[in-house]
């Protein structure tokens, strides 16, 4: 019997959740009831986390323990002490996911893994998203304007698990058969939307503002995810590190002397009017090189957020606002 001790990888969450309750489901109907754990890299080891699986249970037949942050594994030691536990685990009733936003993480520990018990869940293709919110209105019996469902990829963050969250707003609003609108979408989501790196980019890339008033509405809107649910520093850097991308495609796509054609700027990743404009607005305050410094220095605050705790979390994070916004990207040197 092969251990049940998997890797998943990639920015798709949705499917990625998907396949974690498949896991579960199965590990359920083969063992019955299950002590289930979440545990974080930063926040406990792994030695911990494999001694914890070696011990049985005298309350419940198996182990389900999801390990998220996969990609800070990078020690020898504790490559080992996974390599070690997978052959030794065969037998075991017990499940270890471990699970990263990033595309791979450390080589040696992505080795541990056969091909059956590894997987990238990428991206969604820009040509399904459309398809996508379309067929999960039509499932819960709604319809949906093309400009609403335009609407609506616009202002949900690039993963199938935030527009299930979004979407089935909808279904509890209206009765099965209502044609959703964009009049609807501004209603439900405009209105009421939570804060997250993309508003944030929005509001940080406001090109009728003044830097200050641009810095005073972001550290606003930095205090409300801080507050939130999902507050964590490692999700919001990879989603402004994922925008600060896509305006260095835009830079990229807009650097050739005849100008881009709509389908180029939807193939790019640039779909709607509305997307367009913000990316538009973006680039009239960064240049190509701006861009560059900002994207350095969200990988080095990435970095201190990873390996500095969290005391001066918030610190750092409101230095890069200020950075990004007051300092168009330069380093501050000293504080």
């Amino acid at each position: 019997m092969a251990s049940e001790v998997y890797l998943f990888t990639g920015p798709e969450n949705g499917e990625k959740n998907d396949a974690i309750e498949n896991l579960r489901s199965k590990a359920r109907e083969k063992n019955g009831d299950l002590d289930e754990y979440k545990y974080y890299a930063s926040d406990v080891r792994i030695m911990d986390v494999i001694s914890q699986l070696q011990n049985v249970s005298l309350f419940s037949s198996a182990l389900f323990i999801v390990f998220r942050n996969a990609e800070l594994i990078k020690s020898k030691d504790d490559i080992d002490l996974i390599s070690s536990y997978i052959r030794g685990s065969s037998k075991s009733p017990n499940t270890l996911i471990f699970v990263s936003d990033e595309n791979s993480v450390e080589k040696k520990l992505e080795n541990l893994f056969d091909s059956n018990r590894k997987k990238i869940f990428w991206e969604m293709f820009e040509n399904r998203k459309s398809e996508w919110v379309q067929n999960f209105f039509k499932k819960n019996g709604l319809s949906i304007q093309s400009e609403a469902i335009e609407q609506i990829l616009d202002m949900v963050e690039n993963n199938t698990e935030a527009l299930k969250t979004e979407c089935s707003r909808f279904f509890y609003c209206f009765e099965k058969g209502h044609v959703v609108t964009v009049s609807d979408v501004d209603k439900l989501l405009t209105h009421n939307r939570e804060e997250n790196a993309f508003t944030l980019f929005e509001a940080m890339s406001d090109n009728t503002r003044s830097p200050k008033q641009r810095f005073e509405t972001s550290l606003e809107i930095l205090q409300k995810i801080r507050l939130s649910r999902e507050n964590n520093s490692v999700t919001l850097l990879a989603g402004l590190t994922y925008c600060f991308r896509q305006l260095r495609a835009w830079h990229s796509i807009h650097s050739k002397p005849v100008p881009p054609t709509e389908s180029q700027l939807m193939a790019a990743g640039f779909k709607g009017k509305k997307n367009q404009a913000r990316y538009k607005n973006a680039s009239s305050i960064w240049g190509s090189g701006a861009t560059a410094s900002i994207l350095a220095l969200l990988s080095y605050t990435d970095k201190e957020s990873r390996s500095g705790g969290l005391s001066l979390e918030d610190t750092r994070l409101m230095l890069l606002l200020y950075s990004i916004i007051i300092k168009n990207g330069l380093y501050l040197a000293t504080y």
